[in-house]
């Protein structure tokens, strides 16, 4: 008997015991840093896949057949206009020439005798010495002489410009690249490749693409009635270069496409960067990193915020210091802060740190700190 009595004494003193040690073992509310949500405008920049263009590629081609006689140049050269870049075998073209000159002068001589027998028989016929049916066989004569002549000019028009197509000269001034075929090549017009190819690159054209939503935005950051109108208030862009590094001028958007690919449902704009020192070639690429302003946007931490189900969520501080899990709309980003659509208003504490620790409900002491308040710097 007296060991139940105990027993029950024993369980009734650790019962009596367990709420104070229980609240003496809970742990205080964490401290965290908290700011107040303001708004302002934000400049956020998005990146496009892009490839360059010279403003001019040209396909050097052999007008004429022949054995490529003399490379001027190099591979990677840079040539200025009009200067010679291959000779082909030009004989057999002098030869055409000096043909088709005799066949001139034949012509040439043909209309003097015309002539001289005009002249022997105008006289004849009119004094009834000859009939006219004569004259005019001479005159018919004549003229079939001056079209021949006329015919032999041509011919040694054409014979000229096949010799001066034997030498190759750069249309435009601009860097060579590979040469395809070497001295002592058979050339020829049909050939499937070209000798090389020429690009223009003093300057260079940067082409990438919007999609239809991305398009509807950048037209609506600028003023103008038209796309032509738009594209004067556009303001430059920067191109990132394969490494990542930012090119160091920068470009002007100058054209956009008439209509959009059906394939990609997108639509192709064109931008214009200064390539004084060559630095860029045609066939590079890179990205086009273009800037989007928003009006009235709310800058937060990216630290503030928790990733959970494809939501993105902040907790914002209540009555009693209770916080509260927050569904937030992020419509773009600046450096380590987030642009929100909406979710939260102006005048809101959210917890900036700490807050993959936090649960819906929880008790926190707020560490306001007035030098991070979570609002968007005018630019």
């Amino acid at each position: 008997m007296k060991r139940i009595i105990l027993g029950l004494i024993a369980i009734t003193a650790l019962y009596s015991c367990s709420p104070k040690q229980q609240q003496a073992g809970a742990p205080p509310a964490p401290t965290l840093p908290v700011a107040t949500v303001a708004t302002g405008t934000d400049t956020t920049y998005q990146q496009y896949p892009a490839s360059i263009e010279g403003t001019v590629n040209i396909e050097i081609r052999p007008q004429v057949s022949g054995s490529l006689d003399k490379v001027f140049v190099d591979e990677g050269a840079y040539v200025s206009a009009g200067q010679p870049i291959f000779k082909i075998n030009d004989l057999p073209y002098r030869a055409a020439l000096n043909n088709a000159l005799a066949s001139m002068h034949a012509a040439e001589a043909s209309v003097a005798n015309a002539q001289l027998e005009i002249d022997k028989l105008t006289p004849l016929v009119q004094n009834k010495v000859v009939s006219d049916y004569q004259l005019k066989t001479a005159k018919a004569t004549y003229d079939v002489a001056k079209a021949n002549v006329e015919q032999a000019k041509a011919n040694v028009n054409t014979a000229q410009i096949n010799l001066g197509y034997t030498t190759i000269k750069a249309p435009v001034s601009g860097y060579i690249g590979r040469l395809v075929k070497k001295q002592g090549s058979l050339v020829a017009p049909s050939d499937v490749d070209a000798l090389t190819l020429l690009s223009d690159v003093h300057n260079v054209h940067v082409y990438f693409s919007l999609g239809e939503k991305d398009f509807i935005d950048f037209k609506e950051q600028y003023p103008g009635e038209t796309l032509k109108e738009k594209l004067k208030n556009l303001p430059p862009v920067t191109l990132l270069l394969a490494d990542a590094s930012s090119y160091g001028q920068q470009g002007k958007i100058d054209m956009i496409d008439g209509q959009f690919d059906k394939t990609t449902g997108a639509i192709t704009l064109r931008a214009n960067f200064p390539n004084a020192q060559g630095l860029l070639r045609s066939g590079n690429t890179g990205k086009v990193q273009l800037s989007l302003v928003h009006k009235d946007a709310l800058l937060v931490p990216e630290s503030a915020t928790v990733d959970m189900q494809d939501k993105v969520f902040v907790f914002t501080v209540g009555d009693s210091s209770k916080v509260k899990k927050q569904a937030i709309t992020i419509v773009g980003k600046s450096g380590d802060n987030y642009l929100v659509k909406d979710g939260i208003k102006v005048g809101d504490q959210i917890v900036l740190s700490g807050v993959d620790k936090l649960q819906e409900g929880m008790v926190i002491q707020p560490q306001k700190v007035t030098d991070k308040t979570v609002a968007t710097v005018t630019k």
